[in-house]
């Protein structure tokens, strides 16, 4: 820390390379924070698709075919779901629709995100 204090503070005649030095050190940092920011919300999402998959394997893939391949025409593409329709997607899980049970009790909404997350990782719109 005293390192980087000396390395910014302005020499004692005055002058501009310190200023340098130090936004080009602040820019790096900035960067670097941004990289891992970025990376970890990836991995977050990466996690979540994941989870999102082995919720769906259990509760969803009988009726809406395995990884999101509806063959037979009786349940909803959920590949065609929107990323704006998030909302409908939930209301559909929650209270049911049509032939579809309503899951209400059974998952909690941090599962309906990743359910949500994994339908959107592999939607035809992305």
């Amino acid at each position: 820390m005293i390192r980087a204090y000396r390395a910014c503070r302005p020499p004692l005649a005055g002058g501009l390379p310190f200023l340098r030095r130090c936004t080009t050190g602040r820019v790096v940092l900035c960067a670097l924070c941004l990289l891992v920011g970025a990376t970890s919300r990836a991995l977050a999402q990466d996690e979540a698709a994941a989870r999102g998959e082995r919720l769906y394997a259990k509760y969803c893939s009988n009726c809406h075919g395995d990884d999101l391949q509806n063959n037979s025409g009786v349940a909803f593409d959920l590949r065609r779901l929107k990323a704006d329709e998030h909302a409908r997607f939930v209301n559909s899980v929650l209270h049911g629709k049509n032939a579809m049970p309503s899951w209400q009790g059974v998952l909690a909404p941090a599962q309906l995100d990743d359910l949500w997350t994994y339908i959107r990782a592999h939607g035809y719109e992305q």
